[in-house]
């Protein structure tokens, strides 16, 4: 039904010259806005639903075509000699397996990234390797890297 504008009511058709005034209201949604919308929520939910899906963490050790990395490491070297004297290399500082945990745990507060990368010499068996393994998670350490040798290709 068209509205008539009450303020021009009085008025007629003399020196305004107009006189009354109609309009029109618009009673239908515009659709066309809100199908964009929808449109990109679309697309952001298809983009973003990949990324929620979490499945096994399992951190693989790799040989072959391992990249150098970069940044401040934590390195733990296990030394063949590790079965006589329980020394160990914090870098290339040597530190006594008894003081390991403490000093890792020093080094763990200043670090951005809480993970130790540990290499052994080849003849070191695992239950040595373990042991020290569980020396660094008994200190905070929530990744240990095991370090290889990069392999031939």
């Amino acid at each position: 039904m068209p509205k008539v504008n009450a303020a021009n009511e009085g008025a007629g058709p003399g020196r305004h010259g107009r006189g009354r005034r109609v309009t029109t209201s618009l009673s239908e949604i515009n659709v066309v806005p809100m199908v964009d919308v929808m449109l990109v929520l679309l697309i952001i939910f298809m983009v973003a639903a990949p990324m929620i899906q979490r499945g096994l963490d399992v951190n693989l050790p790799t040989a072959r075509g391992a990249q150098q990395m970069t940044g401040d490491r934590i390195e733990i070297t296990v030394p063949l000699t590790y079965r006589q004297d329980r020394v160990v290399y914090l870098g290339r500082e040597q530190v006594r397996a008894a003081v390991l945990q403490e000093r890792i745990r020093q080094k763990m507060e200043t670090a951005a990234k809480k993970e130790v990368f540990l290499g052994g010499d080849r003849g070191v068996n695992l239950g040595e390797l373990m042991e020290v393994f569980s020396m660094l998670k008994a200190a905070g350490v929530e990744k240990v890297g095991i370090e290889t040798k990069p392999g031939e290709r």
